[in-house]
């Protein structure tokens, strides 16, 4: 995907880089092929963890919070039914098959 999103970047474009896990398991993992872009467009890529903005959290929480209130912030739920599907979507996770947050329901209320 960074593959493509390469060859669409604005000049001066940033690409921000956090976790990469889907590769993890891969024994050999996807290629980038479009690298050179990031100079032709002198696009800055940045890696970051997220503990490096913990001090942004209070309001990161207050403007978000208002944001989902207001119905401007939807989320997506990668639903699976019952306690027997949890292994294949957790195998899912790292092999990058989910969309949105992988939740797995194992019994209705």
């Amino acid at each position: 995907m960074l593959d493509a999103a390469l060859l669409n970047m604005r000049i001066h474009g940033r690409v921000a880089v956090c976790g990469m896990v889907s590769q993890n398991s891969l024994s050999n993992p996807q290629g980038i092929y479009n690298l050179s872009n990031l100079i032709i467009r002198r696009i800055k890529m940045q890696g970051f963890l997220q503990h490096d903005y913990l001090h942004l959290y209070p309001q990161f929480l207050e403007l978000v919070s208002s944001y989902y209130k207001q119905g401007k912030i939807v989320y997506i739920e990668d639903m699976n039914e019952g306690l027997e599907s949890a292994p294949t979507a957790l195998a899912g996770l790292f092999l990058g098959k989910n969309v949105g947050k992988q939740v797995i329901r194992v019994a209705h209320e």
